[in-house]
């Protein structure tokens, strides 16, 4: 479980909410920041008055105690990193004018960031434990637009004490997501709405505005709920007034009667604990109302209570209304409604709680279960780490889903790193960027069912002559980007032409079925006959000419970055051909042993796969890409084997950490996201001279995503220092101090290529499922790991001896043939 203390707080932003459903960030101070619960992607998005304090009282010897339930804003770094703006503070010059508490800490273990608050002058100790279901396989329970708070208050001291946990939530129907709010005072407030709710056991606060239009996109519900013994203030016009309402409560009857059981205060909090006077009806023009419950506790010396606070949301309207790629438009004006999936499993706030809190045990036990597995795994610190944060990827606002229920995504949300081009609120880049998404594995491992929709939807967007855009247009009846240009890069891009039948074959091994692909192998089929003939005419196997790529440019002439993907695809294709058409899959084959032997013959240098001079701007010639073994990566998650050989290709590893590596960075003309005296691998390097005039686009950046893909390729070689070199530059960078370590940024925040940090799981373990073939391979490392298997997930614990055993904690799996070097199936 990592832990943030200290100066390593600063950055630290820790998304909360379910897969699609917007979310609020936990910061390493214990305050909540990048409010986007209506899916506008806006890291300086904030709804003000919305916190957590603690009143906390005793009779004899007489005391009174009040603090705000986070720390102090931490002075900005001196030297704070570039493009990224996680750091700062919006309400850093106007706290509610209660104390804070002198110091927090974070422990984070996804789904779960656990603060500890420390206070010499509190009586009590306070830990708040927050999360939001996430459970392997179910996209949906991992989709609730909710956050539970969960507080833990302690009594340290040696006398009796009672007091009051206040939650507080502003009524942000109306909002926009963007425009700043002054207090209660904000654009598209005016006629808000907050109703008391008393249930048996529960008290809320439900939200809402009813003058807006049914369509409007800031239309919805919020809610404020818990079930502890609550006093509520429905309605408050400030900050102020919902600290002067727990000033001001009282537990006159327990006090009298020294009974302070839970049907006592029950039955005090009832009866009405202030004379404070909330305000009534709706909210005045211009003006919104908050809110606030505040759940009464007493305890002994000793004694320990837990009191959850639930925030959640229902905004139902999206609309593709955002920036677009490809040519101009005549329907530049039109919102094009398209919805949220999850507002059409709830008809409101109030029945996203309920459906909770009618599977709390199960939700809160998985989600909890998944956060062990990682947690308590024998993985490196490092490798833990890193598994445990793709979760927040899979949960940024980068990703969404719409009301029919398909899944689409930004390359990232705009933000710091975007303003040199656009501006920083909303997506970047739409949409389903198939080069982009071409190093994503979380996602699509984690839920495959969202994989195999991702592809449902690539795969229809096809053009007549076979070729696949590189971005899908939404709503999907507009045209889509059929021979015109898209934009990074102009022409549909060859690498994430080709990932599209590599990830086709992931979601095969994940169980989609043979229907299914049966299903999609006509398009990939003339997707690689397109291929085919556009590239390879001359039919020896090497891909020639203009290769529109990742890096927004073409490549021209033979390169191992597009080579590599083009023979793992030649295999995934024999392999998927041997499904559904046997009488194809010797062809791909018979390509793919040509074009191993040509591109081998003409891109190995000794060291690593360089490209020849052909003169063209952004081509990369004598320089060593840390993306050239990317197929090779591919090759190794799908079972595919070595495509290239094995010696040059650890060689080639090692040349790309030795050359690309680098430590201390000065300006270099391009983004900066390493600087100073950090430790980075760079996009290209050419370490023997050569650099070209016009050099590869985006060379000297450093891009996480690829360093995962290259750490969890070394892993798979069985190259572990390299590995972790290339982690520890990565984490130090993003360690809380200068950058978020849940928010790793390219071109926009939470950026998609980053999800290649799921690889190292496997690669580390060497757990591979097929659910074709019901094959089970476990590497013989010794320990507890957890697992992830397209129909399944739980942990597999090798022993020294090389025994297996499967503990499944969801899903079912299938063993027919177990690999490996267990002396006993599971």
């Amino acid at each position: 479980m990592k832990r943030y203390s200290g100066d390593a707080r600063r950055a630290v932003a820790f998304p909360l909410g379910g897969f699609g459903t917007g979310h609020v960030a936990l910061g390493g101070d214990g305050a909540l920041r990048q409010w986007q619960l209506s899916g506008v992607a806006n890291h300086l998005g904030f709804v003000p008055d919305s916190f957590f304090a603690l009143r906390v009282s005793s009779l004899e010897p007489p005391a009174d105690v009040v603090r705000l339930l986070r720390a102090a804003p931490l002075p900005p770094h001196p030297h704070p990193a570039p493009n990224v703006n996680d750091a700062d503070v919006p309400d850093a010059d106007r706290l509610p004018p209660w104390p804070t508490v002198q110091s927090t800490s974070m422990e984070v273990a996804y789904p779960f960031a656990d603060v500890t608050y420390t206070d010499e002058a509190l009586p009590v100790a306070v830990a708040l434990s927050a999360f939001t279901p996430f459970v392997p396989l179910e996209s949906h329970a991992s989709a609730l637009p909710l956050v539970r708070y969960r507080f833990t208050v302690t009594n340290t001291s040696t006398e009796f004490r009672h007091g009051w946990l206040l939650g507080t939530l502003q009524n942000a129907v109306g909002w926009d997501g963007v425009t700043p709010i002054d207090g209660t005072r904000g654009a598209g407030y005016g006629g808000n709405v907050n109703r008391l709710l008393r249930r048996p056991g529960q008290t809320g606060v439900l939200m809402d505005h009813p003058g807006l239009d049914e369509d409007d996109a800031a239309y919805g519900e919020m809610l404020l709920w818990t079930d502890g013994p609550a006093a509520a203030l429905p309605r408050a016009h400030s900050a102020e007034a919902m600290l002067r309402f727990v000033e001001t409560a009282k537990l006159v009857t327990p006090i009298q009667l020294g009974d302070y059981s839970d049907t006592a205060l029950r039955a005090a909090v009832a009866a009405g604990v202030s004379p404070l006077r909330a305000p009534t009806g709706p909210s005045p023009a211009g003006h919104t109302w908050d809110a606030g419950v505040a759940v009464a506790f007493a305890l002994q010396p000793g004694e320990t209570t837990t009191i959850d606070v639930v925030h959640a949301w229902w905004f139902p309207n999206r609309y593709a209304d955002f920036d677009r790629f490809g040519p101009q438009h005549p329907y530049t004006r039109s919102r094009f409604w398209v919805g949220n999936h999850y507002a059409t499993r709830f008809g409101g706030a109030l029945d996203v709680l309920d459906s909770y809190l009618a599977d709390r045990e199960r939700l809160d036990t998985a989600s909890r279960a998944w956060a062990d597995a990682v947690r308590h795994s024998d993985l490196p610190p490092a490798l833990r780490e890193t598994v445990s944060a793709q979760g927040t990827l899979v949960r940024s606002p980068t990703l969404f889903r719409t009301a029919d229920g398909h899944a689409y995504g930004f390359e990232g949300a705009l933000g710091a790193s975007t303003r040199n081009w656009n501006g920083d609120v909303g997506g970047s880049c739409p949409l389903n960027c198939n080069h982009v998404f071409n190093y994503e594995q979380a996602l699509s491992r984690l839920f495959p069912d969202v994989g195999r929709d991702l592809r449902d939807t690539e795969l229809a967007a096809q053009a007549p002559d076979g070729s696949v855009p590189h971005r899908v247009v939404l709503p999907r009846y507009l045209p889509h980007l059929h021979d015109v240009a898209i934009g990074g890069p102009e022409r549909p891009a060859l690498d994430g032409m080709l990932g599209a039948v590599l990830k086709a074959y992931r979601s095969v091994l994940d169980g989609a079925g043979d229907d299914w692909l049966r299903g999609h192998w006509p398009a990939l089929r003339h997707l690689m006959e397109h291929i085919t003939t556009t590239w390879d005419p001359d039919g020896d196997g090497v891909l020639q000419g203009d290769q529109p790529v990742t890096y927004d440019i073409s490549l021209h002439g033979p390169n191992m970055f597009v080579g590599g993907l083009w023979l793992a695809a030649l295999l995934a294709m024999h392999r998927m051909a041997a499904i559904v058409e046997p009488a194809a899959a010797a062809a791909f084959l018979d390509r793919f042993t040509i074009g191993r032997d040509t591109y081998d013959k003409l891109l190995w240098n000794g060291e690593f796969y360089a490209q020849p001079a052909t003169g063209e701007a952004y081509d990369f010639g004598r320089g060593c890409l840390s993306d050239q073994l990317l197929g090779q990566w591919w090759a190794h998650q799908l079972d595919l084997g070595h495509i290239l050989p094995a010696d040059r290709v650890r060689t080639a590893l090692a040349s790309i950490v030795r050359y690309n590596l680098r430590t201390g960075f000065a300006e270099h003309g391009y983004r900066v996201f390493a600087d100073g005296d950090e430790t980075g691998l760079v996009v290209c390097s050419w370490p023997h001279g050569g650099r070209p005039a016009v050099p590869l686009r985006y060379c000297d950046e450093v891009w996480t995503g690829v360093e995962y893909q290259v750490a969890a390729h070394c892993l798979y070689e069985g190259m572990p220092e390299e590995a972790t070199a290339i982690l520890a530059g990565l984490q130090h960078r993003y360690d809380g101090t200068r950058r978020n370590p849940f928010n790793e940024v390219e071109c926009g925040d939470h950026y998609v290529r980053a999800m290649a940090g799921w690889s190292l799981l496997d690669a580390y373990t060497g757990f591979h499922y097929d659910a074709i073939t019901r094959t089970l391979r476990v590497g013989d490392r010794p320990g507890r790991f957890p697992f992830v298997a397209g129909t399944a997930w739980g942990t597999v614990t090798v022993a020294a001896d090389g025994r297996v055993d499967l503990d499944v904690l969801g899903g079912s799996l299938p063993v027919d043939v177990m690999e490996s070097a267990a002396s006993r199936r599971p």
